[in-house]
């Protein structure tokens, strides 16, 4: 069995992780229950950095009329750094989850050599229209393709040409990448509901791509299965706008899981198990039947959230505390304390 240390504390909630080639560690900071000032940072010698600067991070809720939403962090939810030198901001642009601030969906690059964005792909009401939450993103192996998960509403895909940053939105409404009905989602032993009797409500949100870059997984919060498909029908006819919904294949059951990682080198997935405070994993080589076992368990794992690995091979998680967030606790700060931790093996 495995144990977590913890690499830094935040006073803010904190979804994304993700570690560049070089070691610099980068996180995001959703506005869901607060109007956080910084939404992407650097962390360095335990201090947070705003990212690429303050003013990408200069957006508030409050200002929302003043400020233009296409060159401002809006409500960030995902931090990728691709090791290609660049890191990749994913900003879905609907503050606590709720109304999408027009012209603000984006994926965004910024040049880690010289901390400057060097592109933006903006999503238009087709890609990501009103009721959506872009969430995660991964990136093809030959960096052309970007691949999203839109845990709103309506689940879907997003397929990215990043040259011309045109987006595809595929597999909108196919089971795989919708909420499963009846399934409850529980933290401490009892289910999770709002104020208003609302449970968790995440479509498809954890991604990950196979090493060799032939198959793309996901499944939704409130769902228990893992699903895939051939990134060939993604950038083949999924761009084209035909239906690729007989392409997708159940790969099993994961269990409720938010964050998704397989380990390089291997073909072993971690899972971010958030009714277990546990991190487990499956070995994707034995098939659909292989079985989750944990990693480790530890109740300050407090709905761990995303995975990230280290040049070194060192898995680092958040854990973002949705269950003690305002959506569930009202009585919870608006600015919740999360952290972020490193597995050690």
């Amino acid at each position: 069995m495995s144990s977590i240390e913890l690499v830094a504390d935040f006073g803010h909630q904190v979804t994304g992780v993700t570690v560049a080639e070089d070691g610099r560690i980068f996180v995001n900071f959703p506005r869901w229950t607060e109007d956080t000032e910084v939404s992407v940072a650097e962390l360095k010698d335990g201090q947070l950095r705003p990212y690429p600067d303050e003013g990408w991070n200069g957006w508030r809720n409050a200002k929302k009329d003043d400020v233009t939403p296409h060159d401002h962090w809006v409500c960030v939810q995902s931090v990728v750094a691709d090791q290609r030198g660049s890191l990749w901001v994913l900003d879905p642009a609907a503050p606590a989850q709720a109304h999408l601030v027009a012209g603000g969906a984006k994926l965004v690059r910024i040049d880690l050599a010289t901390d400057k964005v060097a592109q933006t792909i903006a999503f238009d009401e087709d890609a990501a229209p009103q009721g959506s939450y872009l969430n995660d993103v991964r990136f093809s192996n030959d960096g052309k393709y970007a691949y999203i998960t839109d845990s709103g509403v309506q689940g879907a895909l997003l397929v990215v040409d990043i040259a011309s940053g045109k987006a595809a939105r595929v597999l909108d409404g196919h089971p795989s990448t919708q909420m499963k009905k009846g399934l409850d989602v529980t933290a401490d032993g009892k289910v999770l509901r709002r104020p208003d009797g609302r449970g968790v409500e995440f479509s498809a949100d954890g991604i990950e791509l196979s090493g060799d870059g032939k198959y793309l997984y996901w499944q939704a919060i409130k769902g228990d299965e893992l699903y895939r498909i051939p990134t060939a029908a993604l950038t083949g006819p999924g761009v084209q706008g035909e239906d690729v919904g007989g392409q997708v294949e159940p790969y099993g059951k994961n269990g409720v899981n938010d964050g998704l990682l397989i380990a390089r080198g291997t073909e072993l997935m971690y899972l971010t198990s958030v009714q277990d405070n546990a991190i487990k994993v499956r070995d994707l080589a034995q098939g659909p039947s292989a079985q989750a076992r944990i990693v480790v368990q530890d109740e300050r794992l407090r709905w761990p959230d995303t995975f990230s690995q280290g040049p070194d091979g060192t898995i680092y998680v958040t854990t973002s505390h949705i269950q003690d967030s305002a959506f569930f606790k009202p009585e919870a700060p608006a600015a919740l304390p999360t952290q972020l931790w490193k597995v050690v093996v």
